[in-house]
């Protein structure tokens, strides 16, 4: 049960008194004044009372009879009529549905002689206020073109005033005829609703729910949000969209989107916390229908009691930052996020999604709403959408109690399930609005009198002329287009700095830090060669980024130079010749390892690979293949046989005799040589072959396999290190790299990597085996 038990919502504050409302607002003209004690003698008392004295006798007589048929035989009881069978099978009362005449609602005009009757105003900032006027209110009341209304409750000092700013007084909002009044309570900023429905009276098209800290940068909302949707002033036809492919996926952090994966906002279910991966891919959506906007508060975000109580200390207040640079993000039908009260934006079409609710606790009300308003508003076909910061809040280090949340954790998950299964046959919105609030009270997530309040809140919307929006086919009820490659978006968010917690996350990162120091430790001192076949200038960097964390080094070679990226030039055909240069500038290296872009190393399934003995791909099939010179008629191979032979026939008799032992003179192999390790203890036979090869035309992709026959014999070698290797010639048509990819194979390949994003696609995969490489992005 989601609903807590609440005191009388009309109590008013001590020491004040609740206003008198026109419509007999619950609570109202129930003080009757005690009447004076009057002196009695019995006789008086006995004639003034003798129908009261009659029924008293008539109760004892019934009370005696009672008594006496429980002791006679069980048939006497029936002279009770008594159904104890229907009492004690009956359920609890359903709760009765409101019967509402929408055609009949009359209109409520404004009184002529009303505070405010003339005005009219298109952009309003509705907030709530108990304390004197602060300085971001102050701020607020400035910003051009639009109208702050401040709603008072039974906490605001009397005489509350601010230049500028409109302020409804209890007194005042009992004198508006709404009747959603009687059902708010007096102390609570959930008496937001009647500012709504004042807004909207005088001639709202925007509304902008915001709280008494909000301070807006550069004083312009305009700026921050798209507030004139379908007039051409929104600057993007298209916003991302968080992609649909994963249709059990029905919540979502969008802290993450904008920087700060360890944060979370207020009504996330908690279970929900630790999804933190960045988004694969994005779709997109057309701008115009992001009817609710919500905004992200820089300073102190929206975050719950948990998260305020365990990322500092009592006596520090929070200052996180959110990417400004990140782009708008919008949710697919289906897919939901928590909405707040202090920084969204709404649009005429969403209006009816302002109601507060008022039988949960004062936390969970606006979280509550949001999630109900997004439900509905997949009904007219609009969502919600998340901007970058939008507000600065202070955090004033006055935290709220744990309970005024209870309703957010006790349930939340729950009601995104049911909200997500949740269909109506009605054939208006108002009626389906009403259907769904009367199907959350039977579901315990609110109270029969949110019901009532629902009733009410549409009738009024109705009566200060407000035009409700037409209906849409649902599309989530419908079968969803397949998303291809060119719908896929790609967006890498910022990790920005945040605040953690202590205990888990030290367990987690003391263990991949102790991994990272073992990978570092194991190949700190082994050199990598490699060769990028992609534009150096955006990918060189990254690759040095990804495993110079792992080894000595990382030797760029390219087939053009960049001094300025320490680039250096290698055709990749003869790559082989220029290894030796390398190996002389790092002597005391225990080993080289050559590896091309086009392949994936694993790094941390190479702890047991022997460093003492050469490793090459000869036991994968596709990589390494021998063949034969005899009759061979392809050109190219025949005429690298006849060099292989000139070499051979040239070189010392251990390389000659190693060689023609391990491969006959009939024969060449033929390897990508994608990737190899020369340990220190070789690295001057392979300098001596190089030697003997000299200004040959031997390509690398037979040189290579040649000299390790050269060098040792394949017995010798550490074939098992890199026997796991994923290779593929070729990918079938629909495959990526990701279909192939497995972080328990020592390598993969093929990649291609032509830019940071493909880089970044990587990174993600490979994390799974070094989680620490998400901190690059």
């Amino acid at each position: 049960m989601l609903v807590q038990d609440r005191p009388s919502p009309h109590a008013a504050a001590a020491g004040q008194k609740p206003p008198t409302s026109p419509r007999g607002a619950p609570g109202a003209g129930r003080r009757h004044p005690r009447p004076f004690a009057k002196n009695l003698d019995f006789a008086t008392w006995a004639s003034e009372h003798s129908s009261k004295l009659l029924l008293l006798l008539f109760a004892l007589a019934s009370a005696a009879a009672v008594f006496l048929l429980r002791g006679a035989a069980p048939d006497a009881a029936a002279l009770l009529c008594l159904d104890r069978s229907s009492s004690s099978s009956a359920g609890p009362a359903k709760l009765p549905y409101p019967e509402v005449a929408w055609s009949k609602v009359p209109p409520l005009a404004i009184a002529a002689g009303a505070p405010f009757a003339s005005f009219r105003a298109e952009r309003w900032i509705v907030v709530a206020v108990s304390t004197p006027p602060t300085a971001a209110l102050a701020a607020l009341a400035r910003v051009k073109g639009w109208q702050l209304l401040a709603v008072g409750d039974s906490h605001t000092p009397a005489g509350w005033e601010l230049k500028g700013a409109i302020f409804l007084s209890l007194e005042l909002q009992a004198q508006l005829g709404y009747r959603s009044v009687d059902f708010l309570p007096y102390g609570s900023h959930v008496r937001k609703t009647a500012g709504y429905l004042f807004a909207i009276q005088h001639g709202a098209k925007v509304i902008f729910d915001a709280d008494d800290r909000a301070e807006v940068p550069g004083n312009d909302l305009g700026k921050h949000f798209d507030v004139d949707l379908g007039s051409g002033v929104t600057n993007h036809p298209v916003l991302l969209q968080y992609s649909h492919a994963d249709p059990n996926r029905t919540v979502v952090n969008p802290y993450v989107h904008f920087g700060q994966r360890s944060v979370w906002p207020r009504g996330l279910p908690l279970d929900k916390v630790g999804e933190v991966a960045h988004e694969v891919f994005y779709t997109e959506v057309f701008s115009g229908r992001q009817f609710i906007q919500q905004g992200l508060s820089d300073g102190l975000p929206d975050v719950d009691a948990v998260f305020y109580f365990t990322r500092k200390p009592p006596t520090s207040a929070f200052d996180l930052r959110f990417d400004s640079e990140a782009p708008k993000v919008a949710l697919p039908q289906g897919m939901m996020a928590p909405v707040n009260s202090f920084n969204t934006l709404f649009q005429s079409p969403a209006f009816w999604g302002l109601m507060m609710p008022v039988s949960v606790s004062s936390m969970a009300a606006d979280v509550i709403r949001g999630y109900w308003a997004q439900r509905i508003l997949w009904e007219i076909g609009g969502y919600v959408a998340f901007y970058p910061p939008t507000i600065y809040r202070k955090d004033h280090i006055q935290a709220y109690p744990f309970a005024e949340e209870k309703d957010l954790h006790v349930n939340v998950g729950r009601l995104i399930k049911f909200l997500n299964e949740w269909r109506s046959n009605k054939r208006t919105l108002f009626e389906k609005i009403l259907d769904l609030s009367y199907a959350m009270a039977e579901e315990g997530f609110w109270t029969e009198q949110d019901v009532r309040l629902t009733a009410a809140w549409l009738q009024d919307l109705l009566a200060v002329g407000y035009r409700q929006p037409r209906l849409m086919s649902l599309e989530i009820d419908r079968q969803r287009a397949t998303i291809g490659e060119g719908d896929m978006k790609e967006f890498v968010p910022k990790k920005l700095p945040s605040v953690h917690l202590g205990v888990d996350e030290i367990g987690t990162v003391n263990y991949e830090i102790g991994n990272l120091i073992k990978w570092r430790k194991n190949f700190g001192n082994v050199v990598m060669i490699m060769h990028v076949s992609g534009p150096v200038d955006r990918t060189a960097l990254e690759w040095r980024l990804l495993y110079g964390r792992i080894f000595k080094t990382v030797i760029i070679l390219a087939e053009q130079s960049n001094k300025e990226l320490a680039v250096e030039r290698c055709t990749l055909s003869h790559a082989y010749k220029y290894l030796p240069k390398v190996f002389e500038r790092y002597s005391g290296a225990d080993g080289f390892l050559f590896l091309q872009d086009h392949m994936i190393l694993n790094y941390w399934n190479l702890l047991q690979a022997d460093k003492e003995k050469l490793w090459i791909t000869n036991k994968i099939a596709h990589s390494w293949v021998t063949i034969p010179l005899e009759s061979n008629k392809e050109e190219w191979f025949v005429k690298q046989g006849a060099l292989v032979k000139q070499v051979i026939g040239n070189s010392p008799v251990h390389f000659q005799t190693n060689y023609k032992e391990n491969m006959g003179e009939e024969k060449i192999a033929f390897c990508g040589s994608e990737l190899f390790y020369i340990p220190r203890r070789f690295v001057e036979d392979f300098g001596d072959l190089v030697g003997l090869v000299g200004d040959l035309d031997l390509h690398h992709k037979i040189a290579v396999p040649m000299f390790f026959m050269a060098m040792d014999s394949p017995q010798n070698f550490d074939s098992e290190a890199l026997a796991g290797t994923v290779f593929k010639t070729q990918l079938p048509a629909n495959a990526t790299f990701k279909t192939i990819y497995t972080a328990q194979a020592p390598a993969v390949f093929p990649v291609k990597v032509m830019s940071e994003i493909d880089f970044i696609k990587v990174i993600r995969l490979m994390s799974i085996g070094d989680p620490l490489l998400m901190e690059l992005v």
